[in-house]
């Protein structure tokens, strides 16, 4: 039996042109929250990363400043993308047609969408996102954990410190690269960026990138 990819919210407008819902408002709101929050993880990390970044504080009040909030902000990361996570973590669930997906990558990139397989709700690359930045996340809020002086000093030896900054530095760089890659993406894709913000793509739209979705939408059948 196929996977359902239909999410609460997705629905089909008819009229000049189609008009189809891919976001709800609740998923857009989780969604911008957790975007916010990795950018002023980022900003923040890298100020403390270096000495040379360390004028970024000046965005956050001072080098104290930035080191209170810093793992405050790493909190909201969390649950936030918590909640994305269980919205939509079973439509990110790989399939055999996202490795003739990835396959065929040239033709991607060329826009010869043609030659690719249909696509449900999301494509290989960006289960590929999804499912990075779950462990990545997953990392680092473990690794920050143990760094985590003001609550947690006494629970980890130095040993561990010095291993969890590695291991927490290594996966941010990671997770700003992902990050990078997604917005990129994003962009490349006429279309993506209005459908987080408004929530909603034209049929034609929904027809050439993921038009498995848009005919279980429309005929109701997975």
């Amino acid at each position: 039996m196929k996977r359902s990819e239909v999410a609460p919210g997705d629905s089909v407008h008819p009229g000049d042109p189609v008009i189809v819902d891919r976001y709800t408002t609740a998923a857009r709101i989780n969604h911008w929250i957790t975007a916010t929050s990795l950018v002023l993880l980022a900003l923040s990390g890298l100020a403390l990363f270096h000495p040379s970044l360390f004028f970024l504080t000046g965005l956050f009040g001072g080098g104290s400043t930035t080191r209170m909030i810093h793992p405050w902000i790493g909190v909201v990361l969390f649950f936030g993308f918590l909640g994305l996570f269980l919205r939509f973590w079973k439509l990110n669930l790989w399939e055999r047609t996202d490795n003739v997906w990835l396959g065929r990558l040239r033709d991607v990139l060329t826009g010869h969408d043609e030659n690719l397989p249909e696509v449900g709700k999301y494509n290989a690359g960006q289960k590929l996102v999804f499912w990075s930045m779950s462990l990545l996340i997953i990392v680092m809020i473990t690794s920050g954990v143990v760094i985590w002086e003001q609550y947690f000093s006494e629970y980890f030896t130095i040993e561990q410190k010095r291993i969890a900054i590695l291991i927490h530095a290594i996966s941010a760089i990671v997770a700003i690269c992902v990050w990078i890659v997604h917005v990129y993406a994003a962009i490349w894709v006429r279309g993506t960026i209005s459908a987080m913000t408004r929530g909603r793509v034209t049929g034609g739209w929904a027809w050439r990138h993921h038009r498995r979705w848009l005919k279980e939408l429309v005929t109701g059948r997975p």
